[in-house]
């Protein structure tokens, strides 16, 4: 039998927030003004948890050397700073854990990859998130997962007595982070993975096909 967490922390795309249609407005409206054929969101969606890069190569493809990359970057995170929850919401059962973390004392937190002046905006819109333990955005620190430094530094900030956290994501960064900070590791399958097959190879403690599934741990 696992042993309870007394802590946990979460990755934000792909594993608390379905975000992945508003990414991928942000790269069609980009195509559309260059007349470049958009992507389907069957495409995009599993790269969504790569962020504007990911989706800018998804995009582009090889011609993406052809463009200003620069520019087009900062194209994307402009609309998608204009346009953050258009489409946005939460993955179904992640409301129910997270209200069920709150009333069982379990601290909670965020670490993303995601730029914290799009992170910060993106919670105000989901109270819930607002009333984490802790939030760390890749750009809070010199380092970003997969470098277990922003795990470790949001587990810090939660002042645990006996730390025995665990790391939810849905991308192998997440897990290299978590296993590399001697975190318990879970994978959230029912996030942006285009190959359930490959997280095998991942070396997770645990994987989790909804965010449910999380509840009968504590």
């Amino acid at each position: 039998m696992l042993k309870k967490p007394n802590a946990i922390l979460f990755d934000l795309d792909g594993t608390l927030l379905d975000t992945a249609r508003d990414l991928g407005n942000a790269l069609n409206q980009i195509l559309v003004g260059l007349k470049r054929p958009t992507v389907d969101y069957k495409i995009y969606r599993n790269i969504a948890s790569d962020g504007a890069k990911g989706m800018l190569e998804l995009g582009f493809g090889e011609d993406l050397k052809d463009y200003d990359f620069a520019g087009l970057r900062q194209q994307f995170l402009d609309y998608y700073e204009n346009n953050i929850c258009v489409e946005t919401e939460y993955f179904v059962g992640v409301e129910s854990l997270l209200l069920a973390l709150n009333q069982n004392k379990v601290p909670w937190g965020i670490v993303t990859n995601k730029p914290e002046f799009l992170t910060l905006q993106l919670i105000t819109s989901f109270p819930l998130l607002q009333n984490c333990g802790v939030i760390i955005s890749g750009d809070t620190l010199s380092e970003r997962k997969p470098h277990p430094l922003p795990l470790l530094h949001a587990e810090e900030k939660l002042e645990l007595a006996l730390p025995n956290t665990w790391y939810i994501g849905d991308a192998k960064r997440d897990i290299q982070a978590a296993n590399s900070a001697n975190m318990f590791s879970v994978i959230a399958q029912y996030g942006y993975i285009s190959d359930i097959q490959q997280t095998k190879s991942w070396n997770a403690d645990l994987s989790i096909d909804s965010p449910g599934e999380l509840l009968g741990y504590f």
